[in-house]
């Protein structure tokens, strides 16, 4: 493989251009992944946010949901903002009906943990392994990790409540770092992808 890793962006539902242009800034070759064929070429893979309930019921759909579990497993490196952190729990503390996850992070999460769409927000976030100072973190209707198991590292914390997690190639936030023009977190995971190919 070349230094510019291809990928993916889980293209079901929920902010997968904003994704796109991210990975593109942070030097990788981004594209769209909706059928397991896809996902088979790619290198990495972004799980955005949207909603996770959704998601989980359009990843079983498409057939997607057994390939993606084989190859998390499998050590392909994975990123999920939002939604997608929740899909890559191993556990959520109030699932919806036929809600299922991924896995690859030894984490219980709450889903809308910070509240409804109108008490979305803004902070400034310190995360492990990113350099330059905080990242902008929105928070929209998003989840938080309860607790990590002993493989999972916490590696940024909001009021009190973990917000970023990374477990060996698995990275997740509760915040969208797309939406803001700040590509450093895509560059972290960019890396972790380059550090695996």
């Amino acid at each position: 493989m070349s230094d510019t890793p291809l990928i993916g962006v889980l293209a079901l539902q929920g902010d997968v251009r904003e994704h796109l242009i991210a990975l593109a800034s942070a030097d990788a070759v981004a594209r769209p992944v909706r059928r397991p064929k896809e996902l088979a070429e790619v290198d990495g893979l972004v799980i955005p946010g949207g909603e996770s309930t959704t998601m989980s019921k359009l990843a079983v759909l498409f057939g997607m949901m057994e390939p993606l579990r084989e190859r998390v497993r499998a050590g392909m490196p994975v990123y999920g903002t939002c939604a997608g952190m929740i899909l890559l729990a191993e556990k959520i503390l109030d699932p919806r009906s036929g809600q299922e996850t991924v896995g690859g992070i030894d984490m219980i999460v709450r889903r809308n943990a910070f509240g409804r769409q109108n008490e979305s927000f803004e902070a400034a976030v310190e995360v492990d392994g990113v350099e330059g100072g905080p990242v902008d973190g929105v928070f929209i209707r998003a989840p938080w990790v309860e607790s990590v198991g002993a493989e999972a590292e916490v590696i940024a914390e909001h009021g009190g409540h973990i917000v970023a997690v990374r477990q060996k190639n698995a990275l997740a936030t509760s915040f969208h770092p797309e939406l803001t023009g700040d590509h450093r977190v895509h560059a972290l995971f960019v890396d972790m992808v380059r550090a695996v190919n």
